[in-house]
């Protein structure tokens, strides 16, 4: 029973970074998930993989493992730069592409 440590990146249909900074232990799969032949749904017997917890930090979250005998890995978030764009440099006489309309 392995489980991965990690902030979950932010969803598409977020703009700005509200509730991105908490912690996740998800369960890795014990068993791989199989095609079920008559429909074609991918199914799989283990439970496991349903359980997702949340922490507040990442400390927590590793108290959490090793106080319940959990083998962990801890995946650290890639910090996004961030480059600042005005709207007036669309229009800079100096830009390396000429502007067009």
């Amino acid at each position: 029973m392995a489980a991965r440590i990690y902030r979950p990146a932010k969803t598409a249909m977020q703009s700005g970074k509200a509730k991105s900074d908490t912690w996740t232990l998800d369960f890795e799969p014990e068993q791989p998930r199989k095609v079920e032949p008559l429909m074609g749904y991918t199914s799989s017997r283990d439970m496991k993989s349903q359980i997702r917890l949340t922490f507040e930090t990442k400390e927590g979250a590793i108290a959490y493992a090793e106080k319940n005998g959990i083998a962990y890995t801890v995946q650290e978030p890639k910090e996004t730069r961030r480059r600042v764009v005005t709207y007036s440099e669309n229009f800079r006489f100096d830009r390396k592409q000429p502007w067009t309309h």
